[in-house]
């Protein structure tokens, strides 16, 4: 199932050799970061704005699929951040057959499911209003997430013979 929701994301940015060069500069990858906290924030501004609140969740889903697009590449690959997507792309390749160091096929896959089972509370704490239910999920996703992130960067690293042996 991972495979299937994995291969529409990618279906759904359609990202080309120079979306990935745009998306690694380090600006993409942590305004995306904050996204799903902004989106808890506009989903939950419905007490306070009320249908408005579907303005803000409007813009923050263009800008989903935007983001990638909007920032130049990245005059240098050596940032956290920049390894983290350039891993991701060799994360996504495997399901083309590109071979994985095998201590890196478990893993990612695990960390996805943190972050999606970290979703199950935080869509509950949106739908019923309840603060602790919204954080804690944004928390368990959004650890998820970045630990998975720092996975793709080991991930490149191995595969570019950067790597540093074990973490």
């Amino acid at each position: 199932m991972a495979d299937g929701i994995e291969g529409w994301i990618v279906r759904l940015f359609r990202m080309d050799e120079a979306t990935w060069a745009r998306h690694a500069n380090p600006w993409s990858v942590w305004t995306r970061v904050a996204i799903l906290p902004l989106m808890a924030l506009a989903v939950w501004s419905r007490v306070w704005i009320g249908w408005w609140a579907l303005l803000p969740v409007a813009l923050l889903v263009v800008w989903t699929w935007l983001n990638p697009r909007a920032f130049p590449p990245p005059r240098s690959f050596e940032s956290w951040a920049a390894k983290g997507v350039l891993g991701e792309r060799l994360w996504i390749a495997r399901r083309e057959g590109a071979p994985l160091p095998e201590r890196h096929r478990r893993l990612p896959l695990v960390l996805n499911g943190v972050s999606a089972a970290g979703l199950v509370p935080l869509v509950y704490g949106l739908v019923v209003l309840d603060a602790w239910a919204t954080l804690f999920g944004l928390s368990v996703t959004m650890v998820g997430k970045l630990w998975f992130v720092d996975r793709m960067v080991w991930l490149y690293e191995d595969v570019r013979g950067g790597g540093q042996g074990q973490r």
